[in-house]
């Protein structure tokens, strides 16, 4: 896999399904045509795959040339700093990065910038936020919240006992979306009716096990908050095994097609859709206005959130699967 990183990081992306054509540049030597860069956390998960896609048509539209890198897997802190000193190395002008360790990814943003690379977060903020110029993310507070508060109308007063299965420690994203669901549904950590949490690393495997051992300790689990939708869908295979599955409520996050699928067959009751295509191509637009004016992007700017269901509550906005399925990602 390190290899296979290293590679990538020589050419011009050309990974993303869909995409065709060579790098940007055209008849431009390469020496003149300004790099980007794009670190995420796997190369496979559906989400980095249409960040790829956003990121090669923008930089396509912008004269850029764009080098990718990848994590072997979801916390692969070592290889996001290899592929940042690479990218150095190669000249970027800019590297756009979902970091998987958030705060230890933190020294190397550090030394990216010191060295003039214009540095910005998508998805996923570093910890402290400011360790990147910029962010450009889907508010995971409030795609936590918006579940949380679909779920609370949807349960209609009816006792909860609830299963939390979330990413991994330290990852401010699994955290913010935690966080947001509780918020939304109105109670705090530590809350009797949290009878069952478990990391998942947002598996669908992963998220499967986690199911069996809530249901093992609480077999009357009738509420699952799931960090991504291939840990809901994890559970709700775990949830079918024990004939559980229609009388348990699953809420998630991310809006991608297999996940919006699963909601319009009512497997998930509902998600909140993020837009990772448009987080790539605004980050290259910010990077290519670096390149050209020496113009830095800065702080947070909020990619959107949309909640996603065919059973709608009162007083929760929400958009149907059309919608969903026509604005969703992998």
């Amino acid at each position: 896999m390190n290899a296979k990183i290293s590679a990538g990081l020589l050419v011009t992306a050309l990974l993303v399904t869909g995409c065709g054509g060579g790098g940007g540049g055209g008849g431009q030597s390469a020496s003149a045509t300004p790099k980007v860069g794009l670190i995420t956390k796997t190369e496979t998960n559906p989400f980095f795959v249409k960040m790829k896609e956003g990121a090669q048509k923008s930089a396509q539209a912008n004269g850029m040339e764009l080098m990718t890198a990848a994590g072997k897997f979801d916390g692969d802190n070592a290889s996001q700093i290899t592929a940042i000193e690479n990218m150095v190395a190669a000249g970027v002008k800019g590297i756009l990065i979902t970091p998987s360790d958030t705060k230890a990814i933190v020294p190397a943003v550090k030394k990216a910038r010191d060295a003039g690379v214009l540095v910005i977060a998508l998805d996923t903020p570093t910890d402290p936020q400011d360790a990147t110029d910029a962010l450009f993310a889907t508010d995971n507070l409030k795609a936590g919240e918006l579940i949380g508060q679909y779920a609370k109308a949807a349960m209609a007063g009816k006792p909860a006992k609830i299963a939390t299965l979330d990413l991994a420690p330290g990852i401010t994203v699994g955290q913010l979306r935690h966080d947001g669901f509780l918020k939304g549904y109105g109670i705090a950590e530590g809350d009797p009716s949290i009878v069952c949490s478990q990391d998942t690393r947002g598996d669908q495997a992963k998220g499967q096990t986690a199911m069996e051992n809530c249901l093992q300790k609480a077999p009357d689990i009738n509420l699952v908050y799931t960090i991504n939708e291939p840990a809901a869908l994890g559970a709700y295979t775990a949830l079918k095994a024990k004939g559980r599955e229609k009388d348990v409520l699953i809420v998630s996050v991310d809006g991608g097609c297999t996940g919006t699928k699963a909601v319009k067959s009512g497997e998930i009751a509902a998600t909140s859709q993020q837009y990772p295509l448009k987080m790539a191509e605004d980050g290259v637009k910010a990077v290519s206005e670096f390149a050209k004016t020496g113009k830095k992007a800065s702080g947070y700017t909020d990619t959107g959130v949309t909640l996603i269901t065919d059973k709608s509550v009162s007083g929760v906005e929400a958009k149907d699967t059309a919608f969903g399925l026509a604005n969703c990602w992998g």
